[in-house]
């Protein structure tokens, strides 16, 4: 058996440790900031800060970020959960409460291309993911010495047509059940309709967007070849819809005639790691809430 000692990363977050974050969404109306506050106020929570959005405030969807002190959190936080029910049931909410110093557990899972995983490690290692990444899932070897180097677990599991229902068992195997998010980092597999079941808006995934969309092989080549001025990058939930889940970020850079295929290809995964990593820090900050197939970010 391999042991795997992870080295210990400083936090950047500098978070208080009886931090909570609240995230809610409900149908629009008067009261609820107002009765969100007063429930917190009346359990002894401080808030520290507070965001919302209204789609419509005449039958549209309410959103709303709260994050707040209280004083012994962890013992506190079950009786609190049970206590908001009836708030959360007089406005038909659906809401989460999530203990801020908790970090959450990510798998990465990889391909050949090595740009986004590197980016997430370096960020990792620097404190600024505040994060901990539990594990690497391979369809390659290309990358298990250099993530190993960081002393995380490092899962090569081959992927063939033929084989890919039991790859994917095998992968739901080594993740476990503790496993908050998946970030798809430039891992070159569709993820099955049951996989994506198990972790509906749990899983990231990051592609290159040109305008116009060019499908198939060799995306840069295409742009080349049609004189394209702008490339970028979206991360967004992976739905059964290629590519067509809730879009989380994206960001662009114009280009030239006289950037060659090359130069496109450098600038393309330079803007694919920062939207990437982005995102990932986004949602482990409890920063998103998805509506339907949009999402409402408080960055």
């Amino acid at each position: 058996m391999e042991i795997h000692v992870k080295k210990e990363q400083p936090s950047a977050s500098g978070l208080h440790p009886n931090r909570a974050r609240m995230l809610i969404s409900c149908p629009d109306g008067p009261g609820i900031v107002a009765a969100v506050s007063r429930f917190l106020f009346e359990h002894g929570a401080n808030i520290v800060q507070s965001d919302q959005y209204s789609m419509d405030p005449e039958g549209g969807m309410f959103f709303m970020r709260v994050e707040f002190d209280l004083d012994h959190l962890d013992s506190k936080l079950p009786e609190l959960e049970r206590s908001f029910r009836e708030v959360a049931d007089s406005f038909d909410m659906q809401w989460n409460i999530y203990h801020a110093a908790r970090k959450k557990r990510l798998a990465i899972f990889v391909s050949k291309e090595d740009h986004c995983l590197v980016e997430l490690l370096w960020q990792w290692q620097a404190g600024d993911l505040d994060a901990d990444i539990a594990m690497v899932v391979s369809n390659h070897l290309d990358m298990k010495d250099y993530v190993e180097s960081f002393g995380i677990p490092y899962h090569h599991i081959p992927v063939t047509a033929d084989t890919k229902p039991e790859a994917e068992k095998r992968q739901l195997e080594v993740i476990g059940e503790d496993i908050d998010v998946i970030i798809l980092a430039r891992y070159m597999q569709i993820i099955s309709p049951a996989f994506i079941e198990f972790y509906r808006n749990r899983i990231i995934n990051i592609h290159h967007s040109f305008l116009p969309a060019f499908v198939g092989g060799k995306p840069y080549a295409q742009a080349y070849n049609r004189g394209v001025k702008i490339i970028g990058a979206t991360a967004h939930y992976v739905t059964e819809e290629l590519d067509g889940g809730p879009i989380i970020e994206q960001d662009v850079q114009r280009v030239s005639h006289r950037d060659d295929v090359n130069e496109l290809k450098r600038i393309g995964r330079t803007i694919e790691r920062v939207v990437l990593a982005r995102a990932v820090k986004w949602h482990i900050e409890d920063r998103i809430l998805v509506h339907n197939n949009k999402t409402v970010v408080f960055s």
